[in-house]
Formats: structure tokens, C-alpha cells, sequence
């Protein structure tokens, strides 16, 4: 608060009256005459009072005023508020400030007079609860200064209303009702409030609302705050809370979505808690409930349009309107796709189009379906993949149990381990194909129901095991290439391109400690067949068999070439050198 209007709204103190009389010489007789006519057209006033007076005259710059003393005082026309207001023969309240001064002129003031009323009412105010009027004046920090008719206050913040204040600024210039709250003596610095006032006024309206609240009402009320969670609405004295599932029947993600602060609106009563005095309200309830006759608006089968607003790893759900929502099984969302997840295939707030699988009204549960909105392609697909039919795709995925290949986009067929080769003993399909690779195949089987197309490659070819069953008979003689080498022996490449097995005992080699030491592939080994097994595709070879009927001769040579072997051949050998002698 300035200076200027600290000194000038100082309390002044008022001392004893002090009464003035002015006479003339005249003589005693005649002067007892006049005084006593006199003094009795005059006012008894004392200095440092406020006393009332009538304007006499106005001018452009000073109003005369008589407030009944021998002489008239003079104010200024700017001590005046509203100086359009005043007219001759007004009463008015001014400050005696000095009887007169050096020119014998009363001195009076009426802006005094007002700063010592407004005090009058600042004291008033604090001490009896009183309420006083002012004006918002500006804004500074921490609040608002107010003018309580010319004398300057400090607003808190906090103190300007039981709802938080948005705005700051546009309550400059505003006129409004305040209660004194605190005063410094020292200082004279005024602090006041209008949230007191709001409080006191909300306090009855809300005992009057408690007393009167019924689960059911339908009131009125301003979003007061916005949550996470809901809507605080001020009802006018008593607050009650919207929770963001009844706001809307619809789905949202927040209450911001739908409302904003200070905003009317109408809300039903859905709770009141007697003991804790808390209103639980509810906007959605004011609406019909959207599952009503869902039945007749969406009959099953018929398409409807909706936005996905949820994706998890069983499905989509999609709205068709506010409050219906319903669920698109991942196996709902395509006819020839085979989607992992569905945001594979849908994205939040996707428009799509479905159709009404099935309604359970009970439980407000929709079963809804993204491919029946187009007829089901597998029906034509199984006219043109017959059983039998040879075609050409490319390699799409590559798994441990076979090959995917896609016949044409979206078409995905099955060629399973076991019908890559006729041949080949094969421990992983990557052995034989690589992903993009193109493939001739052969349509096995068509299941329109499961949607499952298998496939087979070696049967583009015929099954070469009848011939094998006369080449490799059991003792038949052969070469081998090894092309494998595992714990239990080695898998040999024979002609005719097909595999056989020769088992580690049937191995000719310096001992069985480490195989891989002994043998390398595309080593040839000479081999007698020791099975033959037509349904299973197998075939077993021995080396030891092919070398117990062979001449001494020939077995030198092969231990020329394979030195490592002499042990196992010697000793597999030795029971025949009696008939190599006797040759």
C-alpha cells in the first residue's frame, strides 16, 4: 500500500470539542442581544470530525458547502467521485480538518471523510462479520488488489472463490462482495475475502441439498474439475463425482474427451453415501441404454459399420455405435491370412466393416466378423486346387515339421516334412529348400472347412522305391558317398540318389573313439545292402559285409588307400585267409 494512502487513511484521533464563539463590539445590552440570536443559528462543531453539510454552490473547480458554522468551507470539485452525481442543496458528509485557517477559512475535506468511513466499515467488517463492497483493481502477484472505495485491500488467490480461478485477468474490474479478514495495525495493510462469503452461502445449500437428495434426482451442475478417472461437478454448495464409466455409454479414454471445465451440465443421482456425504452422479444414465432392442437395429448377418477401439491377442473389438462394442476373433478377420496378431491386420481407430455373428444380450456381449463381409473365397479356391493338381509357388516360411508355400497371395498350402523327398533322409526341411525359393507341388488335400491345403513335392515324381526294392536287395553291393556323419554312423549318398545308413559297428576304421577323425564326407565307401525296409524308405549298409568275401588282394588295396581301417578289416578278414590260401 503507498504512502500517500497510508497518511491518508490514518484513523485520526478525535480530541475534546472545542466551541468558538465570535462577537462584535457592541454594548452589553445590545451584544447579550445579538449573541444570544446568534448563537442560536449556529452548530456546535469541533475540529477532526466529520460533520454533515448542504452544497450551496458548484463550480468548475470547487463545491461550497455550509455546514452551519459562521463561515462556508470549500472542496475541491476532484475530492468528488462522481462529480455528476452532486447538485445544489445535496447533504453531505466532509471532514472537518481546521476552523479556519490564516484567511479565516474553514477548512474542510471530503475525501477524508469517505477514507474514514470506509475505515469505519474495514473495522466494522473484521470485528462483527460484516460485508463490504470493492472493486478488483488489478492483478499482482499472489492475487488481486482491490479498492474498497478508495482504500486498497490485498486478495489472495486462494480467497477469490471455492472453485479454482481460471482466469486472473478477466476479473479486473469487477465489483464484488468481500469480508475483511486481517488487518496490520502498522502497517495498515488490508487483506480481505470472498471465498469466506461463497462458503458460507454453499454451506447452506448444501445442508439443504443433503437433506433433500434422492438416488434418481436429475440435477444441474458445472464440470468443476476433470480427472482420470471422472468429472468433479460443483452442484451449487455440493460437489458430486461422475465416474468416467458413467459419463458416456460409449468407450473413452478420458473425461476431457467429452466435457470441459466450467461447463453445464445435467447429471442424475446414481449414489449417496449417508456417512460420508458423498453423491456419485452419472451422465449416461440421462440416455436410453443403447442395448435396447439391439436385436431389431442389428439382427444377426446384417453389415454394420464400426471403429476399432481395442486390440488384444485373441481379437479386435469395434464399436458400431456409443455403448455396443463387440468382438472380432483374430480367426474372424480373413478368409486366407494366417495373422499371428491382429495388429497385423487392424490398427486403433480403424473404420471397418462387420457383420453380427451372434448377440447375447444378457451379458452385452457381440460376436462380430471382419471376412463374412465378403463371400468365402475357399469355395472357389477348391475348384481350381483339386486334389491331384500340380502347381508352382514360392517358399513362404520354413518350420521344423515343413515348408508353407504360397500359391497365389493370401494362399497358403502345407508340404510336410515327410512329402519333401522320396530319397533323402531329412532332419530339418532348410536342408532341401530356402525361403523364396520357388516349388513344384502337388495338391494332396483340400479342406474348405479348416481352410488347409496340403501339399506334397515328392510326389510330383513317382515312388522310385519299387525299383530300389530290386537294386538294393538284401546283399546287393554298391558304393556310397557319405554326406552326412552323426554319432551313430554315417548317412551315405548311393545312385539312384537315394540315402542309406551304414551304423558305426558296420564302419571299417582304427576303433570307434571318434568317427569324425576317422571319416570325412564325400569319402566313397564300398558297401553290401543288409536291409532293405520298402514301407519305412530305409536302408541299411555294412562295409565290414562287403570286405568278408573279397581276396586278400583286394582288401590291400583298399587299406593302401585306407590305412586306418587294417584293424577292423584284419579282424573281420581272418576266418576267410584259410580259402584265400587255399584259391
Amino acid at each position: 500500500m503507498s504512502e500517500t494512502t497510508t497518511l491518508e487513511t490514518a484513523k485520526p484521533k478525535v480530541p475534546g470539542r472545542k466551541k468558538i464563539k465570535i462577537f462584535a463590539q457592541y454594548d452589553p445590552t445590545e451584544l447579550e442581544q445579538m449573541e444570544s440570536l446568534y448563537t442560536s443559528t449556529l452548530s456546535e462543531i469541533s475540529e477532526e470530525e466529520i460533520v454533515k453539510g448542504k452544497i450551496v454552490s458548484i463550480s468548475n473547480k470547487d463545491v461550497t458547502i455550509d455546514v452551519g458554522f459562521k463561515s462556508e468551507g470549500i472542496v475541491s470539485l476532484l475530492e468528488f467521485r462522481d462529480e455528476d452525481e452532486i447538485k445544489e442543496g445535496d447533504e453531505v458528509e466532509v471532514y472537518l480538518e481546521n476552523l479556519e485557517d490564516k484567511m479565516g477559512q474553514l477548512i474542510l475535506s471530503k475525501r477524508k471523510a469517505d477514507v474514514l468511513r470506509i475505515w469505519d466499515k474495514i473495522y466494522d467488517s473484521i470485528e462483527n462479520d460484516t460485508i463490504i463492497n470493492g472493486k478488483i483493481i488489478n492483478r499482482v502477484k499472489g492475487g488481486m488488489t482491490v479498492s474498497l472505495s478508495g482504500v486498497e485491500a490485498f486478495l489472495p488467490g486462494s480467497q477469490i472463490d471455492v472453485k479454482p480461478v481460471r482466469d486472473f485477468d478477466a476479473l479486473v474490474g469487477q465489483t464484488m462482495d468481500f469480508r475483511v479478514v486481517k488487518i496490520n495495525p502498522v502497517t495498515q495493510n488490508i487483506v480481505v475475502s470472498h471465498k469466506v462469503i461463497l462458503e458460507e452461502e454453499y454451506a447452506a445449500k448444501r445442508e439443504e441439498m443433503l437433506a433433500s437428495i434422492k438416488v434418481g434426482m436429475v440435477l444441474e451442475g458445472t464440470v468443476k474439475n476433470i480427472t482420470d478417472f471422472g468429472i468433479f461437478v460443483d452442484l451449487g454448495g455440493l460437489d458430486g463425482l461422475v465416474h468416467i464409466t458413467d459419463i458416456t455409454w460409449g468407450r473413452i479414454n478420458h473425461p476431457s474427451e467429452v466435457v470441459e471445465l466450467d461447463q453445464p451440465i445435467k447429471v442424475v443421482v446414481v449414489g449417496f453415501d449417508e456417512n460420508t456425504k458423498r453423491v456419485s452422479l452419472g451422465m449416461k444414465q440421462l440416455e436410453p441404454h443403447p442395448w435396447e432392442n439391439i436385436e431389431i437395429k442389428y439382427p444377426v448377418g446384417i453389415k454394420a459399420q464400426g471403429r476399432v477401439v481395442s486390440i488384444t491377442d485373441y481379437g479386435a473389438f469395434v464399436e458400431i455405435e456409443k455403448g455396443i462394442e463387440g468382438l472380432v476373433h483374430i480367426s474372424e478377420m480373413s478368409w486366407t491370412q494366417h495373422i499371428k496378431h491382429p495388429s497385423q491386420f487392424v490398427s486403433l481407430n480403424q473404420d471397418v466393416e462387420v457383420v453380427i455373428l451372434n448377440i447375447d444380450k444378457e451379458h452385452t456381449k457381440l460376436s462380430l466378423s471382419m471376412k463374412r463381409v465378403m463371400d468365402d473365397p475357399w469355395i472357389a479356391l477348391s475348384e481350381k486346387y483339386i486334389e491331384g493338381s500340380l502347381h508352382k509357388g514360392t517358399v513362404s516360411n520354413i518350420t521344423d515339421f515343413g515348408v508353407f508355400v504360397e500359391l497365389e497371395p493370401g494362399v497358403d498350402g502345407l508340404v510336410h516334412i515327410s512329402d519333401l523327398s522320396w530319397t533323402k533322409k531329412i532332419r530339418h526341411p532348410s536342408e532341401l529348400v530356402k525361403k523364396g525359393q520357388e516349388l513344384e507341388v502337388k495338391v494332396l488335400k483340400f479342406d474348405v472347412n479348416a481352410r488347409r491345403i496340403a501339399l506334397g513335392h515328392k510326389q510330383i515324381n513317382n515312388d522310385p522305391w519299387g525299383e530300389f526294392e530290386q537294386k538294393y536287395a538284401v546283399g546287393a553291393e554298391c558304393t556310397g558317398t557319405i554326406s552326412q556323419i552323426i554319432e551313430k554312423g554315417v548317412i551315405v549318398l548311393l545312385p539312384g540318389e537315394v540315402d542309406g545308413f551304414v551304423p558305426v559297428s558296420h564302419l571299417l576304421q582304427g576303433g570307434v573313439k571318434d568317427i569324425h577323425s576317422s571319416f570325412k564326407v564325400d569319402d566313397e565307401l564300398p558297401l553290401r545292402v543288409i536291409e532293405f525296409d520298402k514301407e519305412n524308405k530305409r536302408i541299411i549298409l555294412s562295409a565290414l559285409e562287403y570286405f568278408k568275401d573279397k581276396s586278400k588282394e583286394e582288401i590291400e588295396a583298399y587299406l593302401k588307400a585306407h590305412p586306418n581301417e587294417k584293424k577292423e578289416i584284419d579282424a573281420a578278414t581272418a576266418e576267410l585267409e584259410p580259402q584265400s590260401k587255399g584259391r
